[in-house]
């Protein structure tokens, strides 16, 4: 076993921990102490002060600070923007808006903000809201009428204003007019970092799409790359899971074959162009297969001399410093330098549901937001200590982070910090006038019915109103707590959130779950399921009384054509039987539920053996 593969299985093994252990160890990562922590919040509250006294705070904070998701109109605007991209007709649209923005109170938020655009959506909004909604008084039939006449001009309007809130966080429709626009931010010393917007790829076709948007992108940003210096010059990111419909671990194969010579291509191209290009960060049950196709890739011998590969890891995981570990070991390896961008995580609210639903006793990510924000900063360090082998790029808006970091740091040449383009933008002109260090702002590109997506995910993660981005133009809020220490809060790390075997707790348990992107489960079911994997099966009828099926079928695994058992149909005379036997379940409701849960427990006990069953008589 080599040592990467070695550190694989770690990755995987801590994958679901204990968060106050991990906790414990964030601190010693961080090693920064009272005082030290005391400095750094006053230096991020003193930003807070600086930011808030600025005449021009971002678009985003401001729309956050009136529109927060802890606002019943801020869910209904982000609830409304998210579905717009995927309802197919005008009827469904209508309903849509009608549903969002008629029951809520506009009129309180008119005239509220610091921002003339945000105050004429809320009148736009309400005088929407107050035309859909309805009351059986002769206005409201009035308004009725004027609805019914209306709904194209009020589908428009909406629509209109959805793509104007797009167009302040997406730099251009096409690589073109992005650089053409990025040209004013670059003269002020900014570098950018081009993303091509797209989800993931869902067919072959997709995948060949995105593979050749890519491939243009950066033969058209290669003009800007200039300078002999890598990191000065702009690049671009690419999403694995927009080059492969099926980029999962059970594809494992498939993908080393077919994805990693897209991305090693990708890479050539980026390299003769002289620009970074940085492996985007995916679902947290893709990270180990993630770091088995980038190894793959940075190993090919043609890449050699070339700085600019780069890997983004999300902090909220407690698998963050595992990551970083196994990405320094592949530079040492093979002799090569990395950009590493370190980011929070855009998944946080899919990865709680998905182990809810799932079942999973535990979680991939933390459920603690201090707890993330240590995570961040520890990390940070780490990254510091590898300047050897890794450029770290500092993905934040957040104040605290910011100030943490120019803290721990001694050379500004060292690292750089980026932004999203439209967020963050007072902040990080600041500590670029203070000549701190470089700064990169992260630019989506793409068409407006590609962006809703992600202009989603951007109000996910700061619309909470116990986000920093939410609460930075809040000046109810005290700077002293928009920039407080962290590991104060994260102390107190235990999770306060249900796990899938909790999930309806105390009234019953939750089915076991099982993931199966996770190495030690993929183990576990393999021991259960290796006793029967020559096991042959016999099906028949179970009936309340003596049955007389039909003669047994074979039933053969399709991949190698071996038996998996037999099956004996239900004969009619069965199936008549069954039928006259048939009655309600009269038992008392207890009996019942023991019954239930009896067999449920039977299927959870015997389950290496019915994962057998499945996986051989579907092949």
């Amino acid at each position: 076993m080599t040592q990467h593969s070695k550190l694989r299985d770690r990755i995987d093994a801590g994958t679901y921990v204990d968060q106050q252990e991990m906790f414990a160890h964030l601190s010693k990562t961080a090693a920064l102490g009272e005082a030290d922590r005391t400095a750094i919040s006053a230096k991020a509250a003193q930003l807070v002060r600086d930011i808030r006294g600025h005449s021009n705070p971002g678009l985003m904070e401001v729309f956050l600070a009136e529109y927060g998701l802890s606002t019943d109109e801020g869910v209904a605007l982000m609830c409304l923007a998210e579905a717009l991209l995927r309802v197919p007709d005008a009827d469904t649209i209508d309903a849509l808006i009608e549903d969002k923005i008629a029951p809520s109170d506009w009129g309180k938020h008119l005239g509220r903000s610091s921002s003339s655009l945000v105050n004429a959506s809320t009148w736009a909004l309400m005088l929407t809201g107050r035309v859909l909604d309805e009351d059986r008084s002769p206005v409201g039939a009035l308004r009725g009428a004027i609805k019914r006449l209306g709904e194209p001009v009020i589908r428009t309007a909406v629509s209109r204003a959805m793509k104007e809130m797009g167009r302040q966080f997406v730099l251009g429709e096409n690589i073109e007019s992005a650089m053409k626009r990025a040209a004013g931010m670059e003269a002020k010393g900014y570098t950018y970092s081009y993303d091509m917007l797209g989800e993931a790829a869902r067919t072959e076709a997709d995948a060949a799409r995105y593979h050749l948007a890519y491939s243009k992108a950066i033969s058209a940003i290669a003009a800007g790359c200039t300078d002999t210096d890598i990191r000065k010059n702009p690049g671009i990111s690419i999403k694995l899971s927009a080059l492969h419909p099926r980029y999962e671990l059970a594809q494992e194969t498939r993908v080393m074959e077919e994805l990693v010579p897209r991305i090693k291509a990708l890479a050539l191209l980026a390299k003769s162009a002289k620009m970074g290009l940085n492996i985007d960060a995916e679902e947290a049950d893709r990270l180990s297969l993630s770091l088995e196709v980038i190894e793959e890739v940075v190993s090919d011998p043609s890449l050699a001399g070339w700085d600019g590969f780069g890997v983004v890891v999300q902090a909220y995981g407690p698998r963050t410093g595992l990551a970083l570990d196994a990405i320094y070991q592949m530079a040492e390896k093979y002799d090569r330098r990395f950009m590493v961008r370190l980011v929070k995580g855009a998944y946080w609210d899919t990865e709680i549901k998905l182990a809810q639903v799932e079942g999973v006793d535990g979680f991939p990510v933390f459920t603690n937001k201090a707890l993330t924000d240590v995570s961040y900063i520890a990390n940070a360090r780490k990254l510091l200590q590898m300047t050897d082998r890794i450029y770290p790029q500092f993905a934040t808006h957040n104040a605290h982070t910011v100030s943490a970091i120019l803290h721990m740091a001694e050379d500004a040449e060292a690292y750089e910090f980026q932004r999203l383009h439209g967020m963050g933008e007072t902040l990080h002109n600041m500590v670029l006038d203070q000549n701190q260090t470089r700064c990169r702002i992260y630019a989506p590109v793409g068409a407006h019915s590609d962006l809703l997506a992600y202009l989603v995910r951007r109000l996910l993660e700061n619309g909470a109103n116990s986000s920093f981005v939410n609460q930075i133009v809040d000046e109810e809020v005290a700077p002293e707590v928009v920039a407080a220490d962290p590991f104060v809060e994260a102390a107190d790390c235990a999770n306060k959130i249900p796990t899938g075997p909790e999930l309806y707790a105390p009234e019953r348990p939750n089915s076991k779950g099982f993931d199966l992107g996770h190495a030690p489960t993929l183990s576990r079911i393999e021991q259960a399921r290796a006793p029967w994997h020559n096991h042959s099966w016999h099906a028949a009828p179970l009936i309340a009384g003596e049955s007389a099926p039909e003669a047994p079928e074979d039933v053969i695994n399709p991949s190698d054509l071996t038996l998996v058992g037999q099956v004996s149909p239900a004969s009619a005379a069965d199936v008549e039987q069954a039928l006259a036997a048939a009655k309600p379940w009269g038992a008392p409701a207890a009996e019942r539920a023991a019954a239930l849960n009896k067999a449920a427990d039977l299927y959870e006990e015997n389950f290496g053996e019915l994962f057998a069953i499945l996986a051989r008589e579907a092949g």
